[in-house]
């Protein structure tokens, strides 16, 4: 976990805000799109992992997504909507997004092929959906409990939307290492304004 240390006090690295304060500056610069555009891009960026995960070869879903992490590209794929399910149960169900709550692993015997894994997709789209549609005004500024301190359901909002983002980043990444050109994966105008790592694997 990254952490930003001195003379004795410390703040998490997640929350970059929080950090900027911390070493005394006003502020990253950042402005956090709107929660409306945020919804609608994060749908947008769950669709194209669904796409990915079609074409990703079921025999090579046991395979590690990058060398040096222990991670299969079948957990990858799973985790990559399952940060969108461990969202909706912070916000709607007061659970504390811990890092637990968003690793929760496939059981055994589902998510075996990229059709099981965007089905699931699926259900978490409809309920984001749904959630937005019942409580667009009132949310944003919801307090949400992390593992990283107190946040707004609008914080929440954004880092689960570029958290996505990242992974299906990779899951494009590994589509084309194993030679497989991705239906309609993302471009420019799907990150623009999310604060991303520069680098696919972190």
């Amino acid at each position: 976990m990254p952490v930003v240390a001195r003379d004795g006090a410390f703040v998490f690295g997640q929350d970059l805000e929080a950090v900027a304060a911390f070493v005394g500056l006003d502020g990253t610069g950042h402005r956090p799109l709107t929660p409306d555009v945020l919804v609608d891009r994060w749908i947008n960026i769950l669709r194209a992992g669904q796409r990915c995960v079609r074409q990703m070869p079921t025999d090579r879903l046991n395979e590690r997504a990058v060398e040096n992490r222990d991670r299969s590209i079948r957990v990858l794929a799973h985790h990559t909507f399952r940060v969108a399910d461990a969202f909706l149960e912070s916000v709607i169900n007061g659970v504390e997004y811990s890092i637990e709550l968003a690793e929760v692993a496939p059981r055994d015997g589902t998510c075996t092929n990229g059709n099981e894994i965007a089905s699931y997709g699926d259900g978490i789209i409809g309920r984001l959906q749904a959630w937005w549609t019942a409580t667009p005004g009132e949310s944003p500024q919801q307090p949400v409990q992390t593992y990283y301190g107190e946040q707004t359901c609008h914080q929440l909002l954004e880092r689960s939307t570029w958290h996505t983002a990242q992974h299906v980043r990779q899951l494009i990444f590994i589509l084309e290492r194993y030679g497989i050109a991705p239906d309609r994966p993302l471009v420019a105008e799907d990150l623009a304004g999310l604060p991303l790592p520069q680098r696919l694997f972190e």
